[in-house]
């Protein structure tokens, strides 16, 4: 059986898009003649689609489009994803499902049975999971159709008390399909890869796995669908972070395949996969939310100088407005290195001094303020200045303003509120500083597009005088590691101090992460590249009161 997979970039609730995407790949892969095109999770909607499963005319709409699919699928078959009606009066009204269309109608419904409700996910706040299963049966193969987590249960210390698979494992089928809707972060390419392994060796049966690719405001899908043999060889791994379309005869997946080595031989650096991944991010952003252009501002600091190459990147030089805005204790270096960047990447900038603006506001706070010296009030005054022509530029000329915060300054709260965290897209919201390094090396790796100054000199938000990032924060290699253990892999104090980080250090920066939570509820959306992101993965209490503290 010639089996095409379809790797694509899905719009939630565009309708128009992804039916039509859909339909085009099931006629191009009838021309190839090809027996069965595979579609993503929740391909006719897109994934995640949220609260919009809430509405019954959005379900309606999903069953309906879902016929328009059938009505191309003559002479072959598809697989395509869908929300539909639970028509049994008790749990959830939805099921997450995948229809096999063929002959011109639905011939078979499969139902999702895991459904994963943790980090990012949320499952089962709609849906009801499924506990009958069987197989499909089409061109003399028996198929064992799952979707997505349905195959993430064979750890050591399983999340859920049942395995679809080993139900459907009963009626000897031929090959197991997967649908997946699996979001991308720097470790997750390699975990499906070894998880997916895992599934043929113990079934003995070969796989195809097709995942979406694209990204949903925070959430990216980096692609990566695979055909596997029933021995572990990956016969097939389709592009990263663009759309894809392969086709496979099953016969070309036995166990007669040269062993092809290690599955992960060819991975690329977690670097290199976070760079293609935040792009992709401010790309399906402008083009999902019907914008072009991007503003920022442009400090000549190294986060700025990554974000606006990325952004150049992602939208083109012409659609990228940098805006230089020098205060008195801007360094003459600074508002240079800013100038080189933008003649490296030719986007348009604007020069904004802000001198003037926040000698208005002492003026007019001298008097309440009299008496009293310069502190954080007047720094922030100057980051909320910027905001504020940031914005005003996003008003006037209907840009969108990208938020240059990394996560090492959201983690402990370094950023003004409504003034540098202000924007509609946090690009490295989920890159610590020391990752920001590295970035903007693997960007300069053919040429040097960021000014090398910006990456050697010291960090500062130049905000009072000769200020550095190092006069409030540890050196950035030692706040980064330990940021990573308590955020990423979730220790405590106890556990930290066990690893040797110094007490008083780490009350401080834990003390500082705690205390920051309501300004990350006020943060953008943070475009998620790690395993623990802020924002939907990561929901603490604002005034909790911590155990520890």
């Amino acid at each position: 059986m010639k089996i095409a997979l379809a790797q694509l970039n899905y719009h939630i609730g565009n309708f128009e898009v992804n039916v039509q995407k859909t339909i085009d790949y099931v006629e191009k892969a009838k021309l190839q003649g090809a027996d069965l095109v595979v579609f993503a999770e929740l391909s006719i909607c897109g994934y995640p689609p949220r609260d919009f499963l809430e509405f019954d005319e959005f379900i309606l709409k999903c069953h309906s489009e879902a016929l328009k699919i059938a009505g191309h699928c003559h002479g072959i078959a598809a697989i395509v994803g869908l929300p539909i009606k639970n028509e049994v009066l008790a749990g959830k009204d939805l099921y997450n499902a995948a229809y096999f269309l063929a002959d011109g109608e639905i011939k078979s419904v499969t139902r999702k049975a895991l459904l994963p409700t943790y980090d990012i996910f949320d499952e089962y706040r709609y849906f009801e999971p499924n506990v009958e299963f069987q197989i499909l049966e089409y061109k003399g193969k028996k198929i064992a159709l799952t979707i997505c987590e349905d195959l993430w249960n064979l750890e050591d210390n399983p999340m859920y008390v049942s395995c679809p698979m080993d139900s459907l494992i009963e009626d000897k089928p031929d090959i197991m399909i997967n649908i997946a809707a699996s979001p991308f972060n720097y470790q997750h390419d390699e975990e499906r890869l070894k998880m997916l392994q895992r599934n043929v060796l113990k079934y003995n049966l070969p796989l195809i796995y097709v995942n979406q690719v694209g990204a949903h405001t925070e959430l990216i899908f980096d692609g990566g669908s695979v055909a596997m043999s029933r021995t572990g060889n990956l016969v097939k791994e389709m592009a990263y972070f663009k759309e894809d379309f392969y086709f496979i005869d099953t016969d070309d997946m036995e166990d007669s395949l040269p062993d092809k080595g290690d599955i992960l031989n060819n991975r690329e650096s977690d670097i290199a996969q976070i760079h293609q991944a935040l792009v992709l991010g401010i790309k399906d952003y402008f083009e999902k939310s019907g914008f072009q252009k991007a503003v920022l501002g442009l400090s000549g600091g190294i986060d700025s100088a990554v974000v606006c190459a990325l952004a150049v990147e992602a939208l083109g030089a012409e659609n990228v407005m940098a805006v230089l805005m020098p205060s008195i204790y801007s360094s003459t270096h600074s508002v240079k290195d800013a100038m080189d960047l933008v003649n490296n990447l030719n986007c348009k900038y604007e020069i904004l001094p802000i001198k003037d603006i926040t000698e208005s506001f002492d003026k007019v706070l001298s008097k309440t303020f009299e008496g009293l010296a310069f502190n954080i009030t007047e720094e922030n005054i100057q980051a909320r200045t910027r905001g504020i022509l940031l914005m005003a530029m996003s008003n006037k000329f209907g840009y969108i303003l990208l938020n240059t915060s990394n996560k090492s300054e959201c983690a402990v709260g370094y950023g003004t509120l409504y003034g540098d965290m202000c924007g509609a897209l946090s690009v490295l919201g989920d890159v610590y500083k020391t990752q920001v390094f590295q970035l903007a090396r693997h960007i300069n790796r053919e040429s040097e597009i960021i000014p090398l100054n910006s990456i050697i000199k010291p960090p500062s938000a130049e905000l009072r005088p000769d200020q550095k990032d190092a006069d409030s924060l540890p050196d950035y290699e030692i706040l980064d590691a330990l940021l990573f253990q308590h955020i990423e892999l979730k220790k405590g104090p106890e556990a930290l101090k066990s690893m040797g980080y110094d007490e008083t250090l780490l009350n401080r920066i834990l003390k500082l992460v705690n205390r920051a939570e309501f300004k990350r509820y006020q943060t953008p959306p943070i475009l998620r590249v790690s395993p623990k992101a802020f924002g939907m993965g990561r929901r603490m209490p604002i005034v909790g009161k911590y155990w520890y503290l």
